[in-house]
């Protein structure tokens, strides 16, 4: 299995199957080619939802911003996956969901030849490298389900002539909110990883925006589930478990399926009406504590 993602939108991901068909018949499967345009921090949070629910395959994302330039073409093993990118951070979050520790996440640059095209190597640099990996897995005896296990993959990539170690891949890392508890104890408050008194604020980031205008933030939703209600940068606002608990055209707070807190609108855009971008602050107050 080889997936698909990108920000290309139609016919560009046609052509990248074409190239791949040239090299295998392995099942290809899109996973989105509408991905935030030219935003591999935004791509690679939604790479990090959605990857670990597919079996062991070859996953193929180009989010590529720096097409052209120097900048290199990377292969990851997370596990018994392997990723297929540009070398911008884009592959790191989600090898880092699907291995089972960050220890099992390993990773090679591409030798690439003259592309055809400086603009489009998602057909002439990508496509073609998932294809030879995919083939190359293929060929691996002693599969399961049809999937080699990752010490099997490890050794396939590393046998590869037109793979190299690679030194320093460049990361992403999404930060972690700012947790603030009432000192229980006497001991400090802080960000409130040590106390276990009662959740004071949170000062969280703005992670992404999907299509319905959803604001998902990095604050965990154990942390705002279960309350009536939370001022989310001063304005007092819901805290819903369905979009229905509120009318239509109304505020609320809720948890994502992917786990955490959203700023988001009934039937509307949460982007609009809490006034928030990808990378804003954003900061949860219980609605009993005093503002």
């Amino acid at each position: 299995m080889i997936t698909l993602a990108s920000d290309f939108g139609s016919p560009y991901p046609a052509a990248m199957k074409g190239v791949i068909r040239r090299h295998t018949d392995a099942e290809l499967i899109d996973v989105a080619h509408d991905l935030p345009r030219g935003d591999p921090r935004a791509a690679a949070f939604w790479l990090r939802f959605v990857l670990p629910e597919f079996p062991p395959a070859v996953h193929c994302a180009v989010i590529d911003p720096g097409v052209g330039t120097d900048r290199d073409a990377l292969v990851v093993r997370a596990g018994a996956h392997v990723l297929v990118a540009p070398d911008n951070g884009l592959a790191m979050p989600p090898a880092r969901a699907l291995a089972d520790a960050e220890s099992d996440v390993e990773a090679w640059t591409v030798a690439v030849d003259d592309p055809a095209s400086e603009t489009f190597h998602g057909r002439d640099v990508f496509a073609p490298a998932a294809a030879r990996i995919r083939a190359a897995l293929d060929e691996v005896s002693g599969t399961s389900n049809g999937s080699p296990d990752a010490d099997a993959v490890a050794e396939t990539l590393s046998a590869m002539d037109d793979l190299a170690p690679a030194s320093d891949p460049v990361d992403i890392r999404f930060t972690e909110p700012t947790v603030e508890r009432d000192d229980a104890d006497g001991g400090g408050g802080g960000d409130g990883e040590e106390s276990d008194g009662d959740l004071v604020a949170v000062d969280g980031e703005v992670l992404a925006i999907d299509r319905f205008g959803n604001v998902i933030t990095n604050v965990p939703g154990e942390l705002i589930r279960g309350r009536d209600w939370v001022r989310v940068n001063g304005d007092l606002t819901p805290v819903a478990e369905t979009f229905g608990a509120v009318e239509p055209g109304e505020r609320l707070v809720t948890v994502g399926s992917h786990g955490y807190a959203e700023c988001d609108v009934n039937d509307g855009r949460g982007d609009g009406a809490f006034d928030l971008r990808p990378g804003d602050s954003v900061r949860f107050v219980p609605d009993s504590v005093s503002l």
